[in-house]
C-alpha cells in the first residue's frame, strides 16, 4: 500500500552551466530565425556583397594588372580568401556592437547577461560566414578556379583565428558603443580603411618597409596571409607575418572585453 503522506521528490536545481546553455540556445534560435527568415533578402545580401566586390575588383584588375602583384597565387581566389576572412572579422565586430541594445528587453531576466547576446551573435555570424565561404569554394571549383586549399588544416586554423578576433572585437566594441554611442559611428567609418590596410584588395608587400612596420601592427593581415598560405602552398606572405603576434592581440582583446562586461554589467543592463 502506497504511503499517501509521502512527500514528492524535490527537483534538483540546475547548475549555472545548464542555465547558461539554455539561455544561449534560446537566444541562438531567436537570432537565427530573425537573421535568416524574417528578412527575405538576408541570404541574398550575405552572398551578393562579396560577389559584387570580387566582380568590381576583377574589373579594376583589367586596368592595373593587379594579378601580377600576387606571387604564386591566382588573383581571384586570393581576393576571395582575403575578403571572406575580413568580412568574418568585420561582421563579428559590428554585429556584436549592436547586440546589447537589440536584446535589452531580455535583461529583465536575471539569467540573461549583456555578454550573452554578443557571444551568441558572433557564433551565429561565424557559422553563416563559414557556410557562405564554403559556397564560394564549391562554386569556384565548379567554374575552374583554384579554390581547393593546399593545406586545409592551416586554412581552417586561420579561419577560426579570424573568428576569435571578431569575438574579441565584438566584446570590446559592444561595451564601448553602448556606453558611448559616438564610438559606434567612428568604428563603422573605419571599416573601409581597415579593409584597405588589411591587404584585402592589394598585397602589402610592395609598400615601403617603414610603412609596412606600422600597418602590420594591425592583427588582421597576419591571419589573412596565413589563410591564403593555406590555400596556396607556394604563396609568399607579407614579410613579418606572425600568428604569435596575432594570438597575443586576440587573447588580449577577448580578456579586455570580458573584463569590460564584468565591470560595466549594471550600466549595460540599465541602458
Amino acid at each position: 500500500m502506497e504511503n499517501i503522506n509521502a512527500q514528492p521528490t524535490p527537483r534538483r536545481a540546475r547548475t549555472p552551466w545548464q542555465v547558461t546553455r539554455s539561455v544561449w540556445y534560446a537566444m541562438f534560435m531567436r537570432e537565427a530565425i530573425s537573421r535568416t527568415m524574417s528578412d527575405r533578402m538576408g541570404w541574398f545580401w550575405m552572398i551578393f556583397e562579396p560577389v559584387a566586390f570580387v566582380a568590381i575588383m576583377v574589373g579594376i584588375r583589367s586596368f592595373i594588372r593587379g594579378d601580377r602583384l600576387v606571387v604564386n597565387a591566382e588573383f581571384i581566389p586570393w581576393l576571395i580568401a582575403g575578403l571572406m576572412g575580413f568580412l568574418l572579422v568585420r561582421e563579428g565586430m559590428l554585429r556584436g556592437m549592436g547586440a546589447i541594445e537589440a536584446n535589452s528587453a531580455l535583461f529583465a531576466y536575471r539569467q540573461v547577461q549583456p555578454i550573452d547576446p554578443v557571444l551568441v551573435r558572433n557564433f551565429l555570424e561565424g557559422m553563416l560566414r563559414s557556410f557562405v565561404f564554403l559556397i564560394f569554394i564549391v562554386g569556384g571549383l565548379m567554374i575552374g578556379l583554384d579554390m581547393y586549399p593546399d593545406n586545409a588544416i592551416r586554412a581552417m586554423g586561420a579561419w577560426l583565428s579570424l573568428w576569435s578576433l571578431g569575438i574579441g572585437l565584438g566584446l570590446v566594441t559592444s561595451v564601448s558603443a553602448t556606453l558611448v554611442p559616438e564610438v559606434g559611428r567612428v568604428i563603422r567609418m573605419l571599416s573601409l580603411p581597415m579593409l584597405i590596410l588589411s591587404g584585402v584588395i592589394f598585397p602589402l608587400n610592395n609598400l615601403p618597409h617603414w610603412l609596412l612596420e606600422y600597418i602590420m601592427l594591425n592583427p588582421i593581415p597576419h591571419a589573412l596571409e596565413t589563410l591564403r598560405l593555406g590555400f596556396f602552398e607556394k604563396y609568399q606572405p607579407i614579410h613579418g607575418t606572425s600568428m604569435l603576434y596575432f594570438w597575443l592581440v586576440t587573447l588580449s582583446l577577448n580578456a579586455l572585453g570580458i573584463l569590460m562586461h564584468l565591470r560595466f554589467v549594471d550600466r549595460l543592463k540599465a541602458k
